[in-house]
């Protein structure tokens, strides 16, 4: 069975297959911006509609891939940080006073984690934002 459904569903965790249907009446004008966003997103109808749904229930924000370029480059940054958090622990557990460096890289932690949950609460919130007119 190459690249039947049975296949697919077979990779997928039994807990995150799609099995379940959501029946929506549109009309032939509203079915065309839906393609066309959908389109734009580069997700299918089905993808699009779910991550919609998600999004407005408060279950996972929608992503665009330009958030997800975002969200990337600040997900690199924290684990740059985390290294020297990891040198942090280390100096703390050898019981030395902090060093000027090592403030600094406190600082730095916090302010990165400061935009990353700007960041994210921005995103997880542009869609209601948007929906209300107010992006």
């Amino acid at each position: 069975m190459n690249g039947s459904a049975s296949d697919k569903n077979d990779k997928v965790p039994r807990a995150d297959r799609k099995t379940k249907v959501v029946h929506a009446r549109f009309s032939a004008m509203e079915m065309v911006k839906i393609e066309d966003a959908a389109q734009a997103t580069e997700l299918t109808v089905s993808a699009f509609m779910r991550s919609l749904t998600l999004e407005g229930a408060g279950v996972r924000p929608f992503f665009t891939e330009e958030d997800r370029v975002i969200l990337s480059a600040l997900l690199a940054e924290l684990r740059a940080v985390g290294v020297n958090l990891n040198q942090l622990a280390r100096a703390a557990n050898r019981r030395k006073p902090r060093t000027d460096e090592e403030r600094a890289v406190t600082d730095g932690v916090q302010r990165a984690i400061a935009a990353l949950l700007y960041e994210i609460s921005f995103f997880a919130d542009r869609g209601a934002r948007m929906r209300k007119g107010k992006a």
